[in-house]
């Protein structure tokens, strides 16, 4: 178990209180409640505000007993997991034991090849910018009871390969965008392959320790402190027929991290053979961190990767990793003739609309397009434009946006809703009509200049 690292506590911010009864107000909606809400904001480079609301924890017996949301307070932060693990990769990159260009079977000790293009090498850049052709459709997340290696399911003729579900037969490697989970667990075993450490003891070494930041991929290894620190995730539900519903009226229902009985347990046993299967510590979603520490990474890459005087990554790194990767080429819907890309974002993101339409390596660029219920725009005014990543999954949402030429930037996770978010889309962009509302509130709020 880890000892416990510094909380990523910011500076405190001047105190804002109309923007705390706007957040509020959302938080405590009577018809779109949320379980709680950490946010953060920059503006010029300096912590703006930095606020929390509701409980982390929710005593379904006695709501007096229930743990307010603080500062400390980490989520898992779902697919914004996806940019600190291209942190790693990019450092690995530096080392000289990965290249971005190179076949990856060279490093799994297998071939690893869309079979509908055999003839295509699959490329660390592909899925970190998730053009490798891999999909979803086939699973990607493997349970340690199944003792499964990848190869298994990767290959032809493996055990668990199935019908080849996660081979796209639209486009060769390189050639088309959607966004998947699956590449990223084959990076943590490529990153556990030539390291020959487990995926995400490497990333605390790599990333999280020499930043002092608290959290990580895998709660059965945080303190005890660390987990108490743990924000559990919530859905409001009743139960009709057998079967969870939504209900705004009924209970919060814990989903993931409610360690109130029994601690985290581990993901890997002891017999678990390094490079083999990094989906087990979850590379495209598993990581838990404070908004707090979330900053420290959104200040290290507008800092071209010195953070506290230390270099994390070289500018190099960071520009290669900022740099647009992949464009929407506005040539048709999913799968259309000529068309490069599915803007949609399915995989995580549910009924989502031209949500994406730009990636660098593990982090979407928000080009501030904008339509009824559908885009990538992050504020109803327009015109802020940014890097980063969002999170949507097990009741979170969540949001890591920055501008590094201005050094703005805005940070949210919520702890859940008591409401069904895909009833509310938004009205200016792709996103729930809740994180439109926070996003929102904190650029006009605490981000946004004055004349």
């Amino acid at each position: 178990m880890a000892k416990p690292a510094t909380p990523a506590t910011p500076a405190p911010t001047p105190t804002n209180a109309a923007l705390d009864r706007v957040l509020e107000a959302i938080v405590n909606s009577p018809t779109h409640p949320l379980a709680s809400l950490s946010v953060l904001a920059v503006r010029a480079g300096k912590v703006s505000y930095h606020k929390q609301f509701g409980s982390k924890w929710i005593d379904p017996n006695n709501a007096a007993n229930s743990k307010p949301a603080d500062a400390n307070t980490m989520y898992r932060i779902a697919s914004i997991s996806k940019l600190i693990t291209t942190l790693g990769v990019m450092r690995l990159v530096e080392e000289g034991k990965l290249r971005l260009d190179e076949d990856v079977s060279k490093y799994l000790g297998y071939p690893l090849r869309n079979p509908h293009f055999a003839d295509t090498p699959i490329t660390l850049r592909q899925m970190l910018s998730h053009t490798s052709s891999l999909r979803d459709d086939g699973g990607y997340y493997w349970d340690a009871k199944l003792n499964v290696n990848l190869r298994d399911v990767l290959v032809p003729g493996g055990a668990h390969y199935g019908k080849g579900a996660m081979w796209a037969k639209n486009a060769k490697p390189g050639a088309y965008f959607q966004y998947a989970n699956f590449p990223w667990g084959i990076i943590g075993t490529v990153m556990e392959c030539v390291t020959n450490e487990r995926f995400d003891r490497l990333m605390r070494r790599l990333v999280l320790d020499p930043m002092g930041l608290p959290g990580g991929f895998h709660p059965a290894d945080l303190s005890a402190s660390d987990v108490t620190n743990l924000a559990t995730l919530y859905r409001k539900r009743s139960e009709v027929n057998g079967k969870q519903v939504w209900n705004t009226a009924g209970a919060w229902v814990a989903q993931v991290d409610d360690h109130s009985k029994q601690p985290p347990q581990p993901r890997a046993g002891p017999d678990y053979k390094i490079g083999t299967n990094g989906t087990l510590f979850g590379p495209q979603g598993n990581c838990r961190m404070s908004a707090a520490g979330l900053a420290e990474i959104m200040f290290m890459l507008m800092d071209e990767g010195r953070h506290k005087g230390k270099v994390i990554l070289k500018p190099a790194s960071v520009a290669e990793m900022l740099r647009e990767q992949w464009r929407y080429n506005g040539r048709g819907e999913k799968y259309s003739a000529g068309s490069n890309g599915d803007t949609n974002g399915e995989a995580d993101f549910g009924s989502a609309i031209k949500l994406m339409n730009a990636w660098g390596l593990g982090n979407q660029h928000f080009l501030d397009i904008t339509g009824a219920g559908n885009g990538d725009r992050l504020v109803r005014q327009g015109g802020f434009r940014a890097f980063g990543h969002l999170g949507d999954a097990w009741g979170l949402t969540s949001a890591m946006v920055f501008n590094p030429f201005s050094r703005d930037g805005m940070i949210f996770m919520t702890g859940g809703p008591g409401f069904n978010p895909d009833t509310t889309r938004g009205v200016y962009s792709g996103m729930y009509r809740h994180e439109e509302k926070i996003l929102d509130a904190l650029y006009t709020g605490a981000v946004q200049r004055r004349a």
